[in-house]
C-alpha cells in the first residue's frame, strides 16, 4: 500500500530517537550477523555514531552495474548499459477487442478488457507451465487502489467523490483487482500478447467463492448470498505470491476504505475499528451509490467478507478464484510461499499496519508436485502462526487455535471462525511481537533464510512512555519513533540444504536499519561501503534474482524528496547489506515488486501512482492537473498512468551483474 494511503487511529506522534542502539544492545542481541559480517569484510573499521562503523571502500559486491545518482525528477532513470520498455499502461489493450483508451469515455465495460490501475504484485511466470522459458509467459499483475482525482480530468481530493460519474466509478471497480496476460519477447522487445488464451481480468465485481473455516459462517451471508460462501468482487489487492503449484494469492489490504455508512449501527464495532476503520477515509470510491452492499445499513455482513488472501488460477481462466480464510483476515500485503522438507507449504505474511503482526500458515497436509488438481484446496487445512520475537536470536511461531491457550470460548473464541475473522484479536491474546508495518517478505531459496520489511512507524514510543506496552519499543522493532523502516533476516533450521519453514523455532536478526548513515539520529545500519546514493528508507517489496541478490523496493514519502527507487544488495559474504541504487521511479511514485525471467536477462518492475506529489513542494497532488507528473505519455490532457516496466542489459547478460 501507498505510504501516503495508510490510515491511523490516532494522530501521528513524533519523538526523540532511542539513545543509540540501546535496546538492541541491553537485551543481549549481541552477536549482530550483519555487524560481524561487516566487520570481517573490512578489517579493523572504526566505530562511528551513525553506522556502528566508518564508511570505507567498497568491498567484494557481485553488482557491476554502474549506480544511479539520485535525482527527483517527472521521468524515470535506469543504469548505463540497460534498456527500459513500458510493457503495459493504465487501460492497454489486453485483448484483440479491448477499446481504445479513452479517458473521456472510460466506463466499466471498457476498463474490464484493459491493463488495471495501481499495479503491486508483479509476477513471470514461464510458458509453458513448469518449463523455464525466458521469453514467454504469463504476467499475473494486481491492481491495489485507485486515486479518482489524478484518473480523471475536473475533479480535486475535496470534490471528487460527489463529481465522480456512475461510468467513472464503474470504471474505477473494473480497473483494480488483477491483470493477467500472456506475453512474449520477439526481437528484443516484449510485447502483450493479445490473444493469449490465459489472458483474463479480476474485479470488484468477479464472482468469488469463499473456503476454509469461515465460509458458511452466519457473519459472512447477505441478501446476495445468504450461503456464506460466494463473493463478487475482490478489494485492494496489495502483493501477493505464487504457490507450488502456480495460483496466485493474492492479498486484500485495506478494504475498509471502501465501505460507507455508519458502522456503529454494527453489532461488532470494535472488530470494525480494529480492521482498519477510520472516519476520514471511507467510501473513497463512492462505490456505495453504485453498489448499495458497500453501505453499512444496507448489508452489514458485507465488509466481513474482504481482507482475505485471494487464490488465483491464472493457467485457467474458467477457475473461480477462491479467499482462503484459514489464512486469517487482516489488512494482508502478501503471501509468500516456501515448502517444508516433508512437502507441506508454509505461506509467510505480513498485516501491513504499525503494531501488527508477522504470520505463516502451514497447510496439513504435503503438496502434491506430480498432480496440480490435487492441490486445489491445500489451503484449506492447516494451522495459522504468528511471531513473537525473543530477546536471544530466536522467534517461535505461536500457533492461532480456537480453544488452545487463551483463545477460549469466554475470550470469544469458540470456533476456528471466530479465530480468522478477528485474527488481529486471537494474535494480541497470545502475546505476539508489535512490528512497525510489516510489508514485503521473501525466502532466499539459496540460503534458507527469509528476509521481511518493516516499511515505518512514526508512532513507535520508548520504553517506558506511555500507557501501551505494545506500542513501545522492543527487540525486533528497537528505534522510538521508525519513519525510516528495517530488514529482518530470519533463519529456518535446517541450514541452506533442508530449511525447516515449518519448525515451531526461528534464529532472527536485523540485517539492516534504514535512514541516512550521514545522521546520528538516523541510527542507520548498513554495510560501511555504502555510498550516498545507495542507503534508503521505507522497504516495501523484496525479491531475490536468480543469482541470489536481494532486490527492495521503496515507498515514501522519503526524506528531502529523494524519489522511491529500487535497490540491490548480496545478503552473503563482503558485499553483503552493500545496497546500490539500480532504478529510479518518476515523482511520486511507488515501486513494485521486482520479477525476473529464469535466466535473469529481464527484470520486471510495477510503478505506481506516478504523480501523486506535486514536483514543484514534493506535497500531494490535488488533481489531475496538479499531478507532479504525466509520465509515461507525456501529453497534453493525458493523467499519468501507472505502468508496469521491463528492463534488459543491452548485452542481454544477467541483471545486476
Amino acid at each position: 500500500m501507498s505510504d501516503r494511503q495508510k490510515t491511523r487511529a490516532r494522530p501521528t506522534r513524533r519523538h526523540a530517537f532511542a539513545p543509540s542502539y540501546g535496546v538492541i544492545l541491553e537485551e543481549g542481541v549481541r552477536r549482530r550477523s550483519v555487524l560481524k559480517g561487516f566487520l570481517a569484510a573490512m578489517g579493523a573499521a572504526a566505530l562511528s555514531p551513525a553506522l556502528g562503523i566508518a564508511h570505507a571502500e567498497a568491498a567484494g559486491s557481485s553488482l557491476t552495474f554502474p549506480e544511479l545518482k539520485r535525482v527527483r525528477d517527472t521521468a524515470d532513470h535506469w543504469p548505463e548499459g540497460y534498456e527500459r520498455q513500458i510493457l503495459a499502461r493504465w487501460g492497454d489493450a489486453l485483448f484483440s477487442d479491448s477499446p481504445e483508451f479513452d479517458i473521456a469515455t472510460l466506463d466499466g465495460k471498457a476498463a474490464e478488457r484493459q491493463f488495471g490501475y495501481n499495479n503491486d504484485f508483479t509476477q513471470f511466470l514461464p510458458l509453458p507451465w513448469g518449463e523455464k522459458s525466458s521469453d514467454h509467459g504469463l504476467m499475473v499483475v494486481s491492481h491495489e487502489y485507485a486515486t479518482p482525482f489524478l484518473m480523471f480530468p475536473g475533479l480535486t481530493d475535496e470534490n471528487y467523490r460527489e463529481k465522480l460519474t456512475d461510468n467513472q466509478i464503474r470504471a474505477i471497480m473494473a480497473a483494480l483487482g488483477v491483470s493477467i496476460f500472456e506475453v512474449r519477447k520477439t526481437d528484443g522487445k516484449w510485447a502483450i500478447v493479445k490473444d493469449g488464451k490465459y489472458n483474463r481480468r479480476i474485479h470488484m465485481s468477479t464472482e468469488i467463492g469463499i473456503s476454509g473455516p469461515a465460509a458458511g459462517d452466519d457473519r459472512l451471508k447477505t441478501k446476495a448470498d445468504p450461503t456464506g460462501t460466494i463473493v463478487f468482487g475482490t478489494i485492494s489487492n496489495c502483493n501477493g505470491g505464487i504457490t507450488p503449484w502456480g495460483t496466485m494469492l493474492s492479498g486484500e489490504e485495506g478494504a475498509m476504505d471502501v465501505f460507507a455508512g455508519d458502522y456503529k449501527k454494527l453489532p461488532n464495532q470494535e472488530l470494525v475499528e480494529r480492521q482498519g476503520w477510520d472516519e476520514d477515509e471511507n467510501d473513497i470510491y463512492s462505490v456505495s451509490r453504485v453498489e448499495p452492499r458497500f453501505k453499512f445499513e444496507e448489508e452489514p455482513n458485507e465488509w466481513m467478507r474482504f481482507d482475505w488472501v485471494v487464490e488465483v488460477d491464472p493457467f485457467d481462466p474458467t477457475a473461480k478464484p477462491v479467499k482462503r480464510t484459514s489464512l486469517g483476515r487482516m489488512t494482508h500485503e502478501g503471501a509468500q510461499c516456501c515448502v517444508a522438507p516433508d512437502g507441506r507449504v508454509v505461506v509467510f505474511m505480513g498485516d501491513d499496519d504499525d503494531f501488527e503482526y508477522i504470520y505463516r500458515f502451514v497447510t496439513r497436509d504435503p503438496w502434491n508436485p506430480n498432480d496440480r488438481a490435487a492441490n486445489k484446496d491445500l489451503l484449506d487445512h492447516g494451522t495459522l502462526d504468528v511471531a513473537k520475537f525473543e530477546s536471544d536470536g530466536t522467534m517461535r511461531w505461536i500457533p492461532l487455535i480456537a480453544g488452545e491457550g487463551p483463545l477460549s470460548a469466554e475470550a470469544g473464541f469458540e470456533s476456528q471462525a471466530d479465530v480468522v475473522l478477528a485474527t488481529r484479536a486471537a494474535a494480541d491474546l497470545v502475546g505476539a511481537t508489535p512490528m512497525d508495518g510489516p510489508e514485503g517478505f521473501i525466502p532466499h531459496l539459496g540460503t534458507g533464510k527469509l528476509y521481511v520489511a518493516m516499511t515505518e512507524n512514526e508512532d513507535r514510543l520508548p520504553k517506558g512512555e506511555g500507557d501501551d506496552e505494545k506500542e513501545m519499543v522492543n527487540i525486533a522493532n528497537p528505534r522510538s519513533p521508525n519513519p525510516h523502516g528495517h530488514l529482518l533476516e530470519l533463519a529456518a533450521p535446517g541450514g541452506p540444504e533442508k530449511p525447516d519453514y515449518a519448525a515451531e523455532s526461528f534464529k532472527w536478526d536485523v540485517f539492516i536499519l534504514c535512514g541516512d548513515p550521514a545522521k546520528a539520529e538516523d541510527q542507520a545500519m548498513f554495510h560501511p561501503a555504502t555510498t550516498s546514493a545507495g542507503w534508503f528508507t521505507d522497504p516495501d517489496n523484496l525479491a531475490v534474482d536468480p543469482a541470489g541478490r536481494l532486490w527492495v523496493t521503496t515507498d515514501g514519502p522519503p526524506p528531502e524528496g529523494i524519489a522511491d527507487s529500487v535497490y540491490v544488495m548480496d545478503t552473503e559474504g563482503p558485499g553483503r547489506a552493500l545496497p546500490k541504487l539500480f532504478y529510479i521511479a518518476p515523482v511520486g511514485s511507488e515501486t513494485c515488486s521486482p520479477t525476473f525471467t529464469p535466466d535473469g536477462s529481464s527484470v520486471f518492475l510495477s510503478i505506481q501512482h506516478p504523480g501523486e506529489l506535486r514536483m514543484a513542494d514534493n506535497e500531494d497532488a490535488t488533481s489531475m492537473e496538479d499531478a507532479g507528473t504525466d509520465w509515461p505519455d507525456f501529453k497534453p490532457g493525458m493523467p499519468a498512468r501507472p505502468s508496469l516496466v521491463v528492463l534488459s542489459r543491452v548485452n542481454n547478460d544477467v541483471v545486476g551483474s
